[in-house]
């Protein structure tokens, strides 16, 4: 599915707390896990498959054509929605070296790892979409922003070490 807006996915939280439903129950009932239910009601409209979506708008009765207009939504999805877009897009990388997103190399007799930051961290959000690792925004080691290499600029450390 293309991304969804972050309003459909606010919306759909809404509705299921207006439901009473716990993440836990929702996530068992349309067959998803409880985290990416999670992430998905934090905005992350990438975190559940096509069929879980339809599912979950059906239950709830959501357009999933939505277009972002707050007049189309209450006064609580939209102050989320506004506080979700203006969060940095800060792209981050997956820290752990067995995810799929860091590539593995050699340099010599030593193992490096070069992390794909656009496929750990499409969206800007919080977990690894393919490991749900907590993502890195910054330099684990001294704190400074990070680049598109495998070692930080500023200290030399690798980003992700085995």
């Amino acid at each position: 599915m293309t991304k969804l807006d972050p309003i459909v996915c606010i919306k759909i939280k809404e509705a299921r707390r207006q439901q009473g439903l716990s993440q836990s129950e929702l996530a068992a009932e349309v067959g998803c896990k409880q985290s990416a239910l999670s992430m998905f009601e934090q905005g992350d409209g990438t975190k559940l498959n096509d069929a879980v979506v339809e599912r979950l708008a059906k239950k709830f009765g959501v357009d999933l054509s939505m277009k972002g207009t707050s007049s189309s939504v209450d006064e609580a999805c939209a102050a989320q929605v506004a506080q979700i877009r203006s969060l940095p897009s800060v792209v981050g990388f997956c820290p752990n070296p067995q995810c799929p997103t860091n590539h593995q190399y050699r340099v010599g007799a030593r193992e490096c790892y070069r992390p794909d930051r656009a496929a750990a961290d499409p969206v800007g959000g919080r977990f690894c979409a393919m490991c749900g690792e907590v993502l890195e925004k910054k330099c684990p080691n001294c704190g400074a922003a990070i680049n598109d290499g495998a070692f930080c600029s500023i200290c030399g450390s690798p980003y992700v070490s085995a």
